[in-house]
């Protein structure tokens, strides 16, 4: 599984990189805290797999990065992605990164 840690991700978003973002939390986690995700949570994941780009990367994130690496998981069993990565620790690596 591919990874990507949150001063990467910071980059790619500064840059206005050609990338979507899938938060994989429960709704009432997105709307506490978010990095502008598509919500798709991790019981929808498959129901929802033409949301999801396959020509560009696509960033996973949860809160601590487990949920993600699992719907990773499950989306790169049942379909030929290759351009999943999964934000390393989550939002949780983000706010501790990032917090003033």
């Amino acid at each position: 599984m591919k990874n990507i840690n949150a001063a990467a991700l910071a980059q790619l978003l500064k840059e206005h990189a050609d990338i979507q973002l899938i938060d994989v939390r429960e709704d009432y986690e997105h709307h506490e805290f978010n990095v502008g995700g598509l919500l798709l949570p991790l019981g929808s994941i498959t129901q929802n797999i033409s949301l999801i780009e396959k020509e560009k990367p696509v960033i996973v994130y949860c809160r601590r990065g487990v949920r993600s690496q699992i719907a990773i998981q499950r989306l790169e069993q049942k379909y030929p992605f290759t351009n999943l990565l999964n934000l390393e620790g989550g939002m949780e690596s983000w706010k501790k990164e990032f917090s003033l």
